[in-house]
C-alpha cells in the first residue's frame, strides 16, 4: 500500500488578498504542501490573452514540481480556464491530460489528469448553483467513464453548503477537511476533494500557515489517497 498526496489550491492570481502580485509566496506554499499532485485554480490573469500569473519558469526551481502538459488557453497562459495541475517529475512519464468543457452561465472547464492507477479531475465551479449542479453532474459522469473506480474530483467548488448543490456526488466520499476561505480568517469550506468508492483517504487537512494566509484568499487543502 502506498499513498499519493493530492492537493488543491486557488492562487487568486498570486495577489494575496489585496496585492501586490507576489508568486514566490504561492510557490513556497506549494512546496510546503509536499504533494504528488496539486490542482491549481486562477493561475492566469483574467483578461486579454490571459497571461500566466504563476511564472512557469519558477515552478520546477522553487517547488520541485512541473505542470502536466495540456493545451492552454493561449500561448501566454499556464492554464485552461485558469486551471492547471502540477505533478512530481517521476509521475510525468505516465501522465496525460484532457480538457473537459463544462456547461453553465459563464465559461468554465475542467482538466482530467490520468496516471497509471488514478485519475484526478481538476475543477473550478461556477458562481451560480444551477451551473454548479450541471457541471458536477457532467464531471461525475465523465470521471466514472474515464477513471472507473479510482478517481478523485478536486478544486474550488464555490459551494459553502454541505447539504445542497452536491447531489451528483451522492456515490462518492466528499472530503471538506476544514474552512479554507477567506484565508486570513477561514469561515467557509469552498474547497473539497471527492473520492470514488474504490479509493480510501488515509488523512486530509487544510494547510494553514502565516504565509498561506497572506499568499491567497484561499488556503490549500490536501488528502492522502491510499493506493494498493
Amino acid at each position: 500500500m502506498r499513498t499519493l498526496r493530492v492537493a488543491s489550491y486557488n492562487l487568486h492570481k498570486c495577489r494575496g488578498m489585496v496585492g501586490p502580485h507576489a508568486p514566490e509566496r504561492n510557490l513556497q506554499v506549494i512546496a510546503d504542501l509536499d504533494a504528488h499532485v496539486i490542482a491549481l485554480q486562477e493561475v492566469d490573469f483574467r483578461f486579454g490573452a490571459r497571461p500566466e500569473a504563476l511564472p512557469r519558469a519558477l515552478i520546477r526551481e522553487l517547488t520541485g514540481m512541473e505542470p502536466a502538459p495540456h493545451l492552454t488557453t493561449s500561448e501566454q497562459s499556464l492554464g485552461w480556464h485558469g486551471q492547471t495541475v502540477l505533478i512530481r517529475p517521476e509521475l510525468a512519464a505516465q501522465a496525460s491530460v484532457r480538457r473537459l468543457p463544462l456547461p453553465g452561465i459563464e465559461p468554465r472547464g475542467a482538466l482530467a489528469l490520468r496516471l497509471a492507477d488514478l485519475t484526478v479531475i481538476v475543477m473550478h465551479l461556477g458562481l451560480a448553483r444551477s451551473s454548479r449542479r450541471a457541471q458536477l453532474a457532467r464531471l461525475a459522469a465523465k470521471a466514472a467513464r474515464i477513471g472507473g473506480e479510482r478517481f478523485v474530483l478536486t478544486g474550488d467548488f464555490n459551494e459553502w453548503h454541505d447539504d445542497r448543490g452536491l447531489e451528483s456526488l451522492a456515490g462518492l466520499r466528499v472530503v471538506a477537511p476544514g474552512a479554507s476561505w477567506p484565508a486570513p480568517f477561514p469561515q467557509l469550506r469552498y474547497d473539497r476533494i471527492a473520492v470514488s468508492a474504490g479509493l480510501q483517504v488515509a488523512d486530509s487537512g487544510v494547510h494553514d500557515s502565516p504565509l498561506a494566509r497572506r499568499a491567497s484568499d484561499h488556503l490549500p487543502i490536501w488528502a492522502d489517497i491510499a493506493l494498493s
